[in-house]
């Protein structure tokens, strides 16, 4: 997935208020941006961080502009949550992806279970329908070991008992972490932080619910899934 601007680099004041974050561009004027992701950030906070802004081009929005990458580390990650579906379906889709491929179909933002909604349904005629659950991984505390969630969701934990529910009404079910930033060489659950998640990632786990893991490449160009990760 390619920026369709080149992305603005700036350095962080502040993230707030979830939704906000306050920059200074080279030229030390001030700018309040959207901020599209609804988790702590973890160790993607810290005033002074390299970022890097996009560019709506749209006067109509409060927030013009939104915040795209931080780095951190040493790397650049990509915490604008709502790129993750558009990522996947792009991999899906070019078949990056391999165990999600070969369906005839896939649409999106599908009601099932519980007043839920999943992110793709995967259909085909020869096969049972494919449920997938795509989740935007950017924690990474010890190295290389990314982690998900980076705080307390229990929308998250609600998810997976919806997609146990469709496995044994004899569907296939897949919780999909895209991480993104190219640091992340391995996977796991942030116990501490969500224990009550990370017992539902592992009961959906037992009974069938699939997971994949999928690193990305990321630049101020570009983001885009590359690569299989080991879910420990």
């Amino acid at each position: 997935m390619r920026f369709s601007d080149t992305l603005i680099e700036a350095t962080l004041i502040q993230r707030y208020k979830r939704f906000l974050a306050d920059v200074r561009l080279a030229g030390g004027e001030e700018m309040t941006v959207h901020c599209a992701n609804p988790g702590s950030m973890l160790g993607l906070n810290a005033p002074g961080a390299r970022v890097y802004i996009s560019d709506s081009h749209n006067p109509k929005r409060k927030l013009r502009h939104s915040l795209e990458l931080v780095e951190a580390d040493g790397a650049l990650v990509g915490v604008h949550t709502g790129r993750a579906n558009g990522l996947a379906e792009e991999a899906i889709t070019g078949g990056i992806i391999t165990p999600l491929s070969g369906y005839e179909t896939l649409r999106r933002e599908v009601k099932y279970g519980e007043a839920s909604r999943v992110d793709f349904l995967l259909e085909d005629e020869n096969r049972p329908p494919c449920f997938v659950e795509v989740k935007s991984v950017t924690l990474l505390r010890n190295p290389g070991l990314a982690e998900f969630p980076d705080s307390v969701s229990k929308r998250a934990a609600k998810h997976m008992d919806d997609l146990t529910r469709e496995v044994r009404n004899g569907a296939r079910a897949v919780v999909l972490f895209v991480v993104q930033r190219e640091d992340g060489e391995r996977f796991a659950p942030a116990m501490d932080i969500d224990p009550a998640y990370a017992e539902a990632l592992q009961a959906a786990r037992k009974a069938g619910v699939e997971m994949l893991v999928y690193g990305c490449r990321v630049n101020p160009v570009e983001i885009c899934i590359t690569r299989p990760i080991t879910f420990e």
